[in-house]
């Protein structure tokens, strides 16, 4: 009775998914789910392709800028390279040569003491003019009013 009761179950609930699900306005609009799904899944697929395409059109026409850039700038330099401004810096660069009239300054190297760095004075309460007060030093000399005092 058991198997005899679970297939009487099995055809009443086919019976009922029959009549009560599959009637033609479902259908229909099952239907209709289906095409609008695959034709917005199609658009999405077009629109990324298009979006890919715009991007590389994008990138091409950069790396064409780009290109163009260096070969003005190519030019220039090949321009400056041939003007006699570039070639007499050469030849005075290079050969030591100068223009008529013009004279050769040579000094002598810097002392030890020129190139040390300065010794910086004993640090007081005050901060010096180059360096910048702590926030509580610069609260402290508003209150006090020493910032007026040494402005004076």
């Amino acid at each position: 009775m058991n198997i005899r009761d679970s297939r009487l179950k099995l055809r009443r609930l086919t019976y009922h998914v029959r009549h009560e699900y599959m009637t033609l306005n479902n259908v229909v609009i099952a239907v209709a789910l289906i095409i609008a799904a695959s034709w917005a899944w199609g658009s999405m697929s077009v629109m990324q392709r298009n979006f890919t395409l715009q991007r590389n059109l994008e990138d091409k026409k950069r790396q064409q800028t780009l290109a163009q850039l260096e070969v003005e700038t190519l030019k220039y330099q090949s321009a400056y390279y041939k003007s006699t401004e570039y070639q007499e810096l050469t030849a005075r660069e290079h050969y030591g040569l100068a223009l008529p009239g013009e004279k050769l300054l040579v000094l002598p190297p810097n002392s030890p003491a020129a190139m040390a760095p300065e010794a910086k004075p004993a640090t007081t309460s005050q901060a010096t003019p180059d360096e910048k007060p702590t926030n509580f030093q610069a609260w402290m000399d508003f209150f006090s009013g020493s910032n007026a005092k040494r402005l004076q």
